[in-house]
């Protein structure tokens, strides 16, 4: 029996939630609905889906306090699509900072919300099932870096900080968590995680041209990020992995 994805559609807005489960539904999707982070947890807890459509205004926990939930769980892996009646780019941005697959802002064609739904899960599935970053709470070191994945920011040789965006961290995180390994732009591509991966397919490229920057690797003749003609990237240095305590 094929599968058939599941969606959790998470609104306090009662037409909302019924346009969207009435029209993700006839186009072959099955749609749980939730009006709050209460009822959302609720299902959760007992149930798994494969993507969850998260408004970002609600009352109570809104949609940032619940995706940054998300992330921090069992469900940590699940794509979400936040919702957003704001035109403050600043929150759409947080949102894909606390962990967001993508984002639409409202009012929204259901013909969209439904596109941009496949193409999240489409870049999720493009990863292999064994490519998993580590977890929290680590110092990865390589070369005369680390990077401290609870702070999610670099550390030189001096100890000095250097910030890291949300999509530079990701990028980062797994290409460290897999040295010497050619990961593709297709694969990659699902870490830049909003609109540019859509609209821009060498985004990847600039990329990883701004993480070379961070790491002062000579974009000629790098030796962190080396280009692999015609397949991708490799992370061409060891990294030691230490636990830190908490």
């Amino acid at each position: 029996m094929d599968h058939i994805d599941h969606i959790l559609v998470v609104d306090d807005d009662r037409e909302i939630r019924e346009l969207v489960s009435t029209y993700l539904t006839k186009n072959g999707l099955r749609v749980t609905v939730a009006a709050d982070g209460r009822h959302m947890r609720a299902f959760l807890e007992a149930n798994t889906v494969d993507l969850i459509v998260l408004d970002l205004m609600m009352p109570g926990d809104d949609g940032l306090v619940l995706c940054r939930e998300l992330r921090a769980g069992k469900h940590k892996s699940t794509p979400v699509l936040m919702l957003t009646a704001r035109s403050d780019e600043t929150d759409r941005i947080i949102g894909l900072e606390m962990g967001a697959d993508d984002y639409l802002a409202k009012p929204f064609a259901a013909r969209e919300l439904l596109a941009r739904i496949k193409a999240v899960l489409r870049r999720t599935r493009m990863l292999p099932p064994n490519l998993q970053v580590t977890e929290v709470g680590q110092l990865l070191t390589f070369g005369d870096w680390q990077l401290d994945t609870t702070g999610r920011h670099l550390l030189d040789r001096e100890g000095t900080v250097v910030a890291l965006s949300g999509a530079e961290y990701r990028l980062l995180r797994v290409l460290v968590d897999h040295p010497q390994r050619v990961l593709n732009r297709d694969q990659l591509l699902n870490l830049t995680q909003g609109r540019e991966a859509e609209l821009f397919d060498r985004s990847i490229d600039l990329l990883v041209s701004r993480l070379r920057q961070r790491l002062s690797d000579d974009a000629r003749e790098p030796a962190y990020i080396k280009t692999v003609r015609s397949e991708g990237y490799v992370f061409a240095v060891p990294v030691e992995i230490t636990e830190v305590r908490r």
